[in-house]
């Protein structure tokens, strides 16, 4: 029977990819990814060749009906996020509803994730964590956002893009200046650097930095939970 096969990628370093993922995408018939372009940049450092499907969250409903028609010919499909594991922030969660309600085993390829790359190096107790993953973009929904899961005292995690991420330090300076927060840029790029500290202290030192590639914030747990 063909398979699903969901398959973390490496979210910089092309190093981290796993032995067992390689063997993966050279085995399958077919890969869908997110972004073609981006995922071919992966297969041509490894050398490998498959044809690519486009499947983002844009044409995510409609490309699954031809990715389930392909598997039901017998075919296997690796489905990439364009970095880390697919479903985690990233589309993929409706492909894979899809092919089980279809009876198509979908098999987890477990690999790199920013989430869980900076919880490991947070260096903070952590008992339980919450992903938050992206807030809306604008408004008073963000706030609202925001202020729910800090009103829930545990620790969250949240990912951000440089564009929003000093709004993001502006919004925890003004709700919660005594959280302590983690941040991870260009996470096992040439250029990562992990920021610790309050929303204050880091809104100093972001503002020495250029800012580029998505931000991930581990807000860690109210000193009185």
């Amino acid at each position: 029977m063909s398979k699903l096969y969901i398959v973390a990628t490496p979210i910089g370093n092309l190093k981290d990819i796993t032995l067992r993922a390689l063997e993966t995408l050279k085995e399958v018939d077919f890969i869908a990814c997110e972004d073609t372009r981006h995922t071919q940049k992966l297969l041509q450092h490894y050398h490998i060749q498959k044809p690519l499907l486009a499947c983002h969250q844009h044409n995510e409903k409609r490309s699954a009906q031809g990715l389930i028609k392909l598997l039901k010919e017998g075919k296997d499909i690796a489905y990439c996020s364009d970095a880390g594991t697919p479903g985690l922030s990233d589309p993929g969660a409706f492909i894979v509803a899809v092919c089980l309600h279809e009876e198509i085993d979908v098999i987890p390829i477990p690999g790199p994730s920013a989430f869980a790359s900076l919880i490991s190096v947070a260096g903070v107790p952590i008992h339980s964590v919450r992903f938050v993953g992206f807030l809306p973009q604008h408004g008073s929904k963000r706030e609202k956002a925001l202020l729910k899961f800090l009103e829930q005292q545990d620790a969250f995690l949240l990912y951000e893009s440089p564009y929003r991420v000093d709004n993001l330090l502006q919004m925890l300076h003004l709700h919660a200046p005594g959280r302590f927060l983690i941040v991870g840029r260009e996470m096992t790029k040439i250029h990562e650097e992990f920021l610790r500290g309050t929303a204050e202290e880091l809104i100093l030192l972001l503002k020495k930095r250029k800012l580029q590639g998505e931000f991930s914030i581990l807000v860690a747990s109210s000193p009185e939970s």
